[in-house]
This record gives structure tokens, sequence and C-alpha cells, in this order.
């Protein structure tokens, strides 16, 4: 790291000497005492050029002093989502004194950060739901904020070091392997398993290359999340599980009293209870095993694979997410996600 740092009395010149050292396109601006003040990026100096400075002017008059850090308790997953988020390749760490303690790189987390398991998205409903929103454009390519949610999903994937996906596609198709081609650019593989009638959300996964060698990962494509995937599937290892789904605790309030009754009367009453249930948020964890029991045909849905298993006395995780979540099938629920959208 000691290539990326130079101090605020160094000039554009030396900057830019930085900038060639590290290959990361981005140079620090530290004081002597390691607090990070300034970044500075080859964007930052052709500014500061064309307002007509000169290369032996000080590095401060194009070092960005309003950059964006994490502290050191941010995990690299996490990092990884910020910097997908705002398009940064670099994300400086500072101490609570400010001072530089490590640096957190697209490029190094993409090589160092590798899961085995396979990712599947289920991305080829036509969301007649949401109304008018989906006669052009189909569910999962709509933007929240500046990005589809099916990029959002890819760089959840990518950010907890799934490089294989597989997305399931099938109403319009086209817009979304045009958006994503084979994956290059999001820093994973991208092939296509191509539905020629509605599969259900477990019947496209008879279309996988081969008998996957670890548990993979399976989503609907209208989901906004940030679930901790790491977690997810190492909860699914530990209890041998043959699949898990990631459930959500929803809570609905009855507006009213309720009454126990027995026979003619009313034994209790309930003044507007609530209803307490864990839901299906539409993430699993499904052991190459488990794909076996897939009917060789025909639509087929995630839940009978689940009740497949159980019927089998196969083990079914229940894991309990508490992370953000939120899904896109109604347009209150689209605009929910919007405000709540970082």
């Amino acid at each position: 790291m000691e290539e990326l740092v130079v101090g605020p009395g160094a000039t554009i010149r030396e900057g830019m000497e930085a900038l060639n050292r590290s290959g990361l396109e981005v140079a620090l601006v530290c004081e002597e005492d390691g607090r990070l003040v300034g970044v500075i990026t080859d964007g930052d100096i052709r500014r500061a050029l064309l307002r007509g400075d000169t290369m032996e002017a000080p590095i401060s008059k194009a070092a960005n002093t309003k950059f964006t850090a994490v502290g050191p308790e941010v995990k690299r997953s996490e990092a990884v989502q910020i910097m997908f988020r705002s398009g940064f390749k670099c994300l400086p760490v500072v101490d609570e004194a400010g001072k530089l303690v490590d640096l957190h790189t697209l490029w190094v987390a993409m090589l160092s950060q590798e899961s085995p398991s396979w990712a599947v998205v289920m991305a080829g409903g036509k969301g007649t739901r949401l109304g008018e929103l989906t006669r052009a454009i189909p569910k999962p390519m709509i933007p929240v904020g500046d990005r589809p949610i099916l990029e959002r999903i890819i760089q959840l994937l990518v950010s907890h070091g799934i490089r294989r996906v597989f997305l399931s596609v099938n109403y319009m198709s086209d817009m979304i392997e045009d958006y994503f081609g084979d994956g290059e650019r999001f820093y994973c593989k991208i092939s296509y398993l191509r539905e020629s009638e509605p599969l259900g959300t477990a019947g496209p996964l008879r279309m996988l290359p081969g008998k996957p060698s670890h548990p993979i990962v399976v989503m609907n494509g209208d989901l906004l999340t940030s679930i901790n995937l790491g977690r997810f599937l190492a909860f699914h290892a530990s209890g041998e599980f043959a699949a898990t789904m990631a459930l959500r605790r929803h809570v609905m309030n009855i507006p009213f009293g309720v009454a126990r009754v027995e026979g003619p009367r009313v034994k209790s009453i309930a003044e507007k209870p609530e209803l307490t249930y864990d839901i299906n948020a539409g993430i699993y964890a499904i052991s190459p095993a488990a794909l076996d029991l897939i009917p060789p045909e025909g639509p087929y849905p995630m839940t009978g694979l689940m009740q497949a298993c159980l019927d089998r006395d196969l083990g079914v995780g229940a894991y309990p997410m508490h992370e953000s979540w939120h899904d896109i099938g109604l347009p209150e629920q689209l605009e929910q996600a919007q405000r709540d959208d970082p």
C-alpha cells in the first residue's frame, strides 16, 4: 500500500507517478501521522490540468477530499457491494482517527474470494401483477435507482464470491441476454437456461449443463436483498440439509377483536392480536443430490422440491434471514423499494 501513498506536499506529477506504480488507478494523500486527507484518480488529475494547474502544482489542487471510506469492521463482501454500487475500484479503510489502515480493491476481492457454488436466478416470469410496467420490459430489468433489479442480484452473488451464474429466461429474454452477455463486465460467467415454456421456479434446474459438485444458490429474479450468502451456505452445510429455505419473519396485525369459540360459548377474546409467520423469501440452497428429485419434464415449483425432500425425510433447513429484503411483485412494493434504496 506504500506505493499508493503520497504526502500532502507532493506535486501532481508525483501523484501521477504513484498512480502508475500502483496500477490501481488511484493514489492516496496522507498526512505524516497516517490520516487520509484525499484520494486522487486519473480523472482528478485531468480535471486539474484542464483548469490550468501545472504538473508541479501541489497535489491538493487535484485531490478529492470528499472521498468515501469505510471502517475496519466492514466485511469484504460488504465493501464489494459498496464499490459496485458506487462504481469504485478501490475503497480505503480508516480507523476512528481517520488513519489509513487498509484498502479494499475490487480486483483483489474478485481474485481472493471465490465460492465453488453456482447460482441460478429465475428471471423468466412476465410480472403481470406490475401491470403496464412489464409490457415493454421484463420484471427483472425494472430499474431500482440506477440499476436493474437483476443487476443488483448478480452483484450480490459476485460480492459473495459466486462466479458461475445461470439465468433462467423466457419472457423478453433477448433484452436480458443483450444486457448481461457472458457476464465478463460483471466479474462472473453467465449462461442462460432458456425456457420454451414456463417451467416454474424449480423446473429450469433440470437444464443445468451437469450436476454441480457443491450446493447451488437459487433466487427469484424479483428480489432486492442484502442477505449474507456466505452465512446462508455455511448454515446449509452445517446442517447437512438436502435443501434450505431463507425465511423472513412476517407479522400480520388483525384490526379486530378475535374470539376463541368452543361450541356455543365464547371462551376468550384477544383484542387486535398479531399473527406471526415465517414466510418463504424466495432464496434457496439446494444440494446436488436433491436435484434428482425434480421430474424430467413439465413445470415444477420450488415448493414442490421442498415437499419432495420432506416426503423422503431429507433435511430441509430453515434459515432465519434478518437482512433487508424486498419482493418486487406489486407496484406498491416497487415504490417501497425505490424509497428504501440507499
